[in-house]
């Protein structure tokens, strides 16, 4: 099972490097194979085409998030921690032409098995989640609302930062953006 989830994260992983070099429609279901280096039966066996592949982003953003748990300084307030990972996250997100990036949103409230983005199971919200957690222990962020509300709202903040910088085409940087905005969105969670 293990080589299953390797083979398909290397699709993934070259997928997404490939329309990030090439864009999304210059990209070849070949091009993905070749660099992923699967036969295309096995590609087949993992996605039933390219455009399966947007509905990974929450997998590739989870890899991400992952890396970055590990670079978290231990002494860093939490409210730190969620700003700092608002602002790497969102500034990896620009290498994603924003296209995608609106069709995935998109999908996500038009799919009727829901919205694998919101997954609470994903690596992301158990990290914010921890985080969370942590800062109320702390003293650091506010204790009236339940660490899930908190989780919530955060995740909302970020989505709204995606949405408004897609529909804006992605004409301003997002970490930037994010960097300056997010504190301000989220401020009044802190204790």
């Amino acid at each position: 099972m293990k080589e299953k989830n390797s083979m398909r994260q290397r699709i993934i992983d070259s997928a997404w490097e490939l329309f990030y070099e090439k864009g999304y429609d210059e990209t070849t279901i070949m091009d993905i194979v070749q660099k992923s280096g699967v036969a295309k039966g096995s590609f087949y066996y993992h996605f039933k085409g390219k455009d399966t592949l947007l509905n990974t982003l929450a997998s590739l953003l989870d890899r991400y998030y992952e890396e970055l748990a590990e670079e978290l300084p231990g002494d860093m307030n939490s409210f730190d921690k969620l700003m700092y990972l608002n602002y790497r996250v969102h500034s990896y997100m620009e290498r994603i032409d924003y296209k995608l990036l609106a069709n995935q949103y998109a999908t996500q409230l038009t799919k009727s098995e829901g919205s694998n983005l919101l997954d609470q199971n994903r690596f992301y919200f158990r990290l914010i989640y921890e985080i969370v957690e942590e800062g109320q222990k702390r003293g650091e962020l506010r204790v009236d609302k339940s660490v899930q509300e908190i989780v919530r709202y955060y995740s909302m903040c970020e989505r709204a930062l995606v949405t408004d910088w897609c529909m804006n085409n992605g004409e301003y940087s997002l970490g930037e953006f994010s960097r300056e905005y997010m504190p301000i969105m989220f401020g009044s969670i802190r204790a």
